[in-house]
């Protein structure tokens, strides 16, 4: 085609969506003509909620993997750092192009930097990065659900999702190509020091790294429930941060493991779940930072900066808190029931609000999901419009054996490798090197339950 009569090209905006399978922006793009793949590093627009340093390290190499791919295609990644909406402008203003295809994205800042690139350009939004648009599952009233499971009943009632799309066999380049940033410019790694060596060996990020990973936990999805929650064996899928940054479709995971049988479809209510938590983050944009329930901002956190900081360096003297912390620093990741052991101690045993840790998993999370972050920080505090009761304690103690967590604590709490299945959970007597408890069990929930006590009788 000659250039005279070439068809104008238009943006695919990339943001957590970098892939080039079941990619329906894309997809569109490459129907309509000439593409040009953009991504803006926008810093921003986000505010106080800009990525974290693990999110930035999973970041830069999923994008060269994103690049490499799209260069198989005949195309290239062009990045860009700034306003989304002003980067997009200087694009259009470097090629002629004035369509904008991109996948909907739910975060406050998302849907604001969405309304700033339509008014000067023509955007059109697709839907790929949930199993259904947040929102539109909605009660027999027309309202939006607030609880979870007559939100996941309703959304299985338009289950299975459409077969996952192929990826384009080859993309027209425009013209024109405008300026790019260079990758490693924008130093998302870390340098000084190089804290990520644990990543390195444990995540491989990028489009090929999910499918994987997928394939891995397919052979394993049927016995999801009975592995789930035991530490100390590859239960889960892992597959969260690859979901996060959109290197793989919930569609694609849910064809490919639903027919499984055995327990699978209590994983297919996790991915439920995720589109559970855009479902309440459209309802209620400040989730991250506002108590959904207002009777909790009567509640007296503490101020316990020795606390935090004994809790975000794993050394509470709980070996299956402080194993779960360390896991976190070292890979980037905790597993899911640890999580919610860790995340309770710090609420309830340490009664230190939970705005604390949400900001914590955000910058140390390589899955660290807006809405899935602030929902499951909520519901652990008690503070949220479907959650956990305040009340109901966690016991890190009890938690441990039940779950079979000894092998777990041996591999990321070395102290205590020498000890028994028996005495690992609680140790009656502790090596020189590993702290004692910060604050006894019975004492943590007299006093949780107390500020809670409290709390109603302001009310």
């Amino acid at each position: 085609m000659s250039s005279s009569t070439q068809a104008e090209p238009s943006i695919v905006w990339f943001r957590r969506d970098l892939r080039l399978a079941d990619q329906a922006a894309l997809l569109a793009a490459a129907q309509a003509g000439p593409v040009i793949p953009v991504y803006v590093l926008d810093d921003e627009t986000p505010k106080h909620c800009r990525m974290g340093g693990a999110s930035r390290w999973w970041l830069h190499h999923s994008l060269a993997s994103l690049d490499a791919g799209l260069r198989k295609l005949g195309s290239r990644l062009i990045l860009r750092r700034g306003k989304a909406h002003e980067e997009l402008a200087a694009v259009r203003r470097e090629t002629g192009a004035r369509l904008v295809h991109a996948l909907h994205h739910y975060e406050p800042w998302w849907r604001n930097a969405e309304k700033a690139v339509a008014k000067g350009m023509q955007l059109v939004l697709h839907d790929g990065n949930y199993l259904a648009p947040a929102g539109s599952v909605k009660t027999g009233g027309g309202a939006p659900y607030k609880i979870f499971t007559p939100f996941w009943h309703a959304l299985k009632e338009r289950m299975p999702p459409a077969h996952p799309a192929d990826a384009p066999v080859k993309l027209d380049a425009p013209e024109h190509w405008p300026g790019s940033d260079a990758l490693d410019d924008w130093k998302l790694l870390p340098s000084s020091p190089d804290w990520a060596g644990g990543f390195r060996e444990e995540w491989t990020p990028g489009e090929q790294g999910a499918l994987s990973r997928l394939e891995d936990f397919a052979d394993r999805a049927r016995r999801y429930d009975e592995c789930r929650n035991l530490p100390s064996i590859e239960g889960t899928s892992r597959l969260s941060p690859h979901l996060h940054f959109g290197e793989i479709s919930p569609a694609t995971i849910w064809q490919r493991v639903a027919d499984a049988g055995g327990s699978v479809d209590v994983f297919l209510s996790e991915l439920g779940w995720r589109d559970y938590a855009q479902n309440v983050i459209v309802q209620f944009p400040e989730y991250g930072s506002k108590n959904a329930r207002e009777a909790y901002d009567r509640l007296q956190w503490r101020d316990d900066p020795e606390g935090l900081a004994a809790w975000q360096q794993g050394c509470t003297g709980y070996p299956i808190v402080d194993a779960g912390m360390r896991e976190l620093w070292h890979t980037g990741w905790m597993h899911n029931r640890v999580r919610m052991i860790a995340a309770s101690f710090l609420v309830k045993h340490l009664l230190i609000d939970w705005r604390e840790g949400e900001r914590w998993f955000w910058d140390t999370l390589v899955d660290a999901d807006y809405g899935s972050n602030a929902v499951n920080w909520q519901w652990t505090a008690g503070t949220g419009v479907d959650s956990n009761m305040f009340v109901r304690i966690m016991a890190p103690l009890t938690q441990s054996p039940k779950f079979d967590a000894a092998s777990y604590i041996r591999k990321w709490v070395p102290e205590l490798r020498h000890l028994s299945d028996s005495d690992i959970h609680d140790p009656t007597f502790l090596p020189q090197r590993y702290p004692r408890k910060i604050v006894p069990h019975a004492e943590a929930r007299a006093r949780a339950l107390a500020a809670h006590d409290a709390m109603k009788a302001q009310g």
